[in-house]
């Protein structure tokens, strides 16, 4: 009974034994979950649709244009609601006022009314590249349907959030060529990382000297 009893135990030992090394030999493709036949590749089209980001040259940025007299009514009716009609309201963040850049000597008079202790970022203040902006309203806005404004209409509304914050006028037309064009106040109030991990240039850190444990990822 006894010698039954280890058998037993030398196989179930064997066969777990057996059963984790072939897990790990196992190929990529074979430790897959089953798809279940749901879903397919998508299409070139739906990729190039899902690809708004615009990077600060602009390179990518569709046709149309739009000036800000066109776009405060669409401000009005999308985006008012949160912002108030020129940007001012604080209930999600102030987007007009405090013309910058924001220097050292502005921070204790611009303190945010909506959290407190941080100074307002707005966009004539902070924001870099008025690149950025188109792309952000583009992917992002309005909060409760994002990506339903039409390329004409996301140059409009960037046209008029651009001249609320005094940095351009209410009929000056943006369009793939002129936006990228646009000096935003804080252009220079960014500096590089200068640390040697992170950026372009950045090189692999050393790694910590002795053996690595078993299956941990560095």
């Amino acid at each position: 009974m006894v010698a039954s009893t280890m058998s037993t135990r030398r196989l179930w030992l064997v066969t777990a034994l057996g059963t984790l090394l072939a897990a790990a030999g196992a190929s990529p493709v074979a430790a897959q979950m089953p798809t279940y036949g749901v879903g397919r590749a998508p299409t070139a089209e739906e990729i190039r649709a899902w690809d708004l980001t615009i990077p600060p040259d602009g390179r990518g940025l569709p046709p149309g244009s739009g000036t800000a007299a066109l776009g405060k009514p669409i401000f009005a009716e999308r985006c008012a609601s949160c912002h108030g009609d020129e940007g001012e309201d604080p209930k999600y963040r102030l987007l007009a006022g405090r013309p910058g850049p924001l220097t050292p000597t502005q921070l204790s008079e611009n303190i945010d009314p909506l959290v407190g202790g941080q100074p307002v970022l707005t966009i004539g203040n902070f924001w870099q590249y008025a690149t950025t902006l188109w792309s952000y309203i583009r992917r992002s806005q309005p909060f409760d349907e994002p990506g339903t404004l039409t390329a004409d209409q996301v140059y409009a509304v960037t046209a008029y959030l651009l001249h609320v914050n005094g940095i351009i006028g209410e009929h000056d037309v943006l369009d793939a060529r002129s936006l990228p064009q646009i000096r935003m106040p804080n252009r220079n109030g960014f500096v590089p990382d200068a640390r040697p991990d992170v950026g372009k240039t950045a090189k692999p850190r050393p790694r910590a000297p002795g053996p690595r444990a078993p299956g941990r990822i560095r």
